[in-house]
């Protein structure tokens, strides 16, 4: 591989904003440079929700979408390059996996589908991009997520000692690193993602900055039981899944047995 300095863009499933990140990569390293974070406008945050949790659309409006997004992505790399005074020949490739809107990893005809069109950050960045991560490990049988395993592996894995890093994302995910044997990891369920969505229906906020909000709720034992009680968390590893299961809707069934309790009473257990 070769080395020297690459630039990653990463919108994950709880929509909070796209982080950029400026790394030098060589075989042996990975050492961050700079980074941001480009807020994601409301409409297309709630374009991109609508999509997720199963909203028909027309494929004309899926390509404006795809479009605007990946100019969105431009407009945030764009940005760390101002900010770092970078030019096209400082940076080998950008990586972007784009954003999921349906992930079914079961089935038939397992799939998944990212948007945000690649060919925008190339255009409006002159720098060549990299993407289309998760459809070929499909093709060959595996989730097509989590991703971050591999990254997992290249970082903490080592010569000895059994490792394993739990990453708390949109979608919670573990990564198993074991001395002289494959990388595992598998999707473990929803980590920030239900309570995002909570905060951003009640208090249009994008996240709980700084666990704010969380704090002055309590665990609910019934919540908590009923929630582990779905059958997708006995399903075996390795396994996968997103926005398209676990959403507001997921959440609202769950809570409608105890709608007595006020809305600060769930925040602590979504955070957990």
């Amino acid at each position: 591989m070769r080395s020297g300095r690459f630039i990653g863009v990463m919108s994950g499933t709880s929509l909070d904003g796209i982080d950029v990140v400026l790394a030098t990569i060589t075989e042996n390293m990975v050492a961050q440079q700079a980074s941001l974070t480009w807020p994601i406008p409301h409409a297309i945050k709630e374009e991109i929700l609508a999509i997720c949790q199963g909203q028909s659309l027309t494929l004309s409006q899926l390509g404006r979408l795809d479009t605007r997004l990946g100019r969105l992505f431009a407009d945030a790399v764009l940005a760390l390059m101002r900010q770092e005074s970078l030019k096209p020949t400082d940076v080998i490739a950008i990586g972007c996996h784009g954003q999921t809107v349906w992930h079914e990893p079961q089935g038939e005809a397992p799939h998944t589908l990212q948007i945000g069109d690649n060919n925008q950050i190339a255009a409006h960045t002159g720098i060549t991009v990299v993407g289309d991560f998760r459809r070929r490990d499909m093709a060959l049988g595996g989730q097509g997520a989590p991703l971050v395993p591999a990254f997992h592996h290249a970082l903490l894995a080592h010569p000895v000692e059994r490792r394993m890093v739990l990453n708390i994302g949109g979608i919670a995910n573990v990564s198993l690193l074991a001395p002289g044997q494959p990388v595992r990891g598998y999707d473990t369920g929803p980590g920030n993602m239900l309570l995002d969505a909570w905060i951003w229906r009640q208090k249009g906020k994008p996240y709980d900055k700084d666990a704010q909000w969380a704090s002055e709720g309590k665990v609910l034992l019934p919540l908590l039981q009923d929630m582990l009680s779905d059958p997708w968390f006995a399903l075996p590893a390795p396994k996968s899944t997103g926005r398209e299961y676990f959403n507001y809707g997921w959440l609202e069934q769950h809570m409608a047995a105890i709608r007595g309790y006020a809305g600060r009473m769930f925040r602590l257990r979504l955070r957990n």
